[in-house]
């Protein structure tokens, strides 16, 4: 079953001779519950794409529907609640609030949206994501690879329709990559959730189900690895 469909979307920066564009005119779709892998050289367009589909960068023209819903129809607040709700995201820079623990971190989009927290679940989450011990702990108190799976956790504690990954181990060793990719997976597995990770290493990008693949905006390869 479908749960994302990009059409024909573009994003175009400048005008005239400046003008640059970023996405070309990408169509394709994702069925629910897989997990794709958008690999490029710097300046693809991969991170570009990733904003527009989370509804954090508008396109100049197309459309994306999650669910059935175009979120570009929706108005700002609509579109705010909706990417709250719906969707999960997780940078390479961890985002972390610094006042926060480990725990307020990972349950603040609830509080934001004022939605009681289920704490059986962000307890099993928690344990999860191996931060059981360290969930009353302040960021600068963790490791970069714990940092990102806070981050990790934040983004599925509202059980969200779609997760996007954007180089979410660009900031960390060989050892917290694969641990970080493993926890993804898990995720994708344990929780039932539509992955999409951009990622510049080939080597992450073959643990994926499928690979999409950009240059210059536009894409040149769309590849099932795994059935």
């Amino acid at each position: 079953m479908e749960i994302l469909r990009v059409e024909n979307l573009s994003k175009v920066y400048g005008s005239g001779a400046t003008q640059v564009k970023a996405i070309d005119g990408v169509s394709f779709s994702v069925k629910r519950g897989e997990f794709v892998a958008v690999v490029g050289a710097s300046g693809s367009g991969k991170s570009t794409l990733l904003h527009m589909i989370g509804g954090v960068d508008r396109p100049t023209s197309g459309r994306v529907f999650i669910e059935e819903t175009d979120i570009y129809d929706l108005n700002e607040t609509k579109l705010a609640i909706f990417r709250r709700r719906q969707i999960g995201l997780i940078y390479q820079f961890y985002n972390l609030l610094p006042i926060l623990n480990v725990e307020e971190n990972i349950t603040l989009p609830l509080l934001l949206d004022n939605r009681k927290v289920d704490l059986t679940f962000s307890k099993e989450l928690i344990e999860t994501l191996n931060l059981s011990g360290r969930a009353a702990h302040l960021p600068n108190e963790l490791s970069g690879g714990e940092q990102q799976r806070v981050s990790i956790g934040r983004a599925l504690i509202s059980r969200p329709a779609l997760v996007l990954a954007d180089e979410p181990t660009g900031n960390l060793d060989s050892k917290n990559s694969q641990e970080i990719v493993e926890l993804l997976k898990l995720s994708n597995k344990r929780y039932h959730q539509t992955l999409i990770m951009v990622t510049h290493s080939h080597e992450i990008a073959l643990q994926a189900e499928r690979m999409i693949t950009l240059a210059d905006g536009r894409v040149i390869k769309d590849e099932v690895i795994r059935p």
